[in-house]
């Protein structure tokens, strides 16, 4: 199976350097020296990473045969690919791969049907279930501790405490009652906490 853990970014001084957006959550397993990556566009690759420093808080490669500035510039927005079994989990207990989690059942803890994982997106300050309702409207839930209480892999599903707003439903429930409580508010503020869950 594959798996998308970078995007090139800019190049790097003159010597072949290139920075990176880190897509994985284990960048010293999948993005360390020696590692063979495809690539998309799958014309410029595969990639053998030779070197990888931080600086700046930044992750920079050098792959083999890339020399110059112009080289690594012409490798700009491709995605590296990792071959990973299907089986295999990450280190941390409470981290998932993406397709672990695609097409679980999302449920409330009190038993009520969300909807089904369709796209987990990886924003800068968290992960985001992108879930399909049995409507076939999508509600986004912030893949955090706070929110989503469960990841049951045997059962096929995800168990969440969503504050009030965070779905359509209890939002109508809370406007009708008093549509001037803020709750909106609470529903924001739950989306912007950082992912402590995790993702690769």
């Amino acid at each position: 199976m594959q798996l998308v853990v970078a995007r090139i970014g800019r190049a790097h001084g003159i010597k072949g350097e290139v920075t990176v957006e880190v897509r994985t959550d284990e960048p010293e397993l999948r993005l360390g020296p020696g590692a063979v990556l495809a690539t998309d566009p799958a014309s410029t690759g595969p990639l053998t990473i030779e070197t990888g420093r931080v600086h700046s808080g930044r992750l920079l490669l050098r792959f083999e045969g890339v020399r110059d500035r112009t080289a690594a510039e012409a490798l700009r927005n491709t995605l590296l690919i990792a071959n990973v079994d299907p089986e295999e989990l990450p280190e941390d207990e409470d981290e998932y791969y993406d397709h672990q989690l695609m097409d679980l059942d999302v449920v409330t803890t009190d038993g009520v049907e969300v909807g089904r994982i369709t796209e987990i997106s990886h924003l800068p300050s968290q992960d985001l279930f992108i879930v399909e309702r049995p409507d076939g409207s999508e509600v986004m839930i912030p893949f955090v501790e706070e929110i989503v209480t469960e990841i049951d892999l045997e059962e096929q599903r995800a168990i969440i405490d969503p504050p009030p707003g965070l779905i359509d439903d209890r939002a109508e429930i809370v406007s009708s009652r008093d549509a001037d409580d803020g709750s909106g508010e609470d529903a924001g503020e739950a989306s912007g906490k950082r992912s402590e869950a995790g993702g690769v």
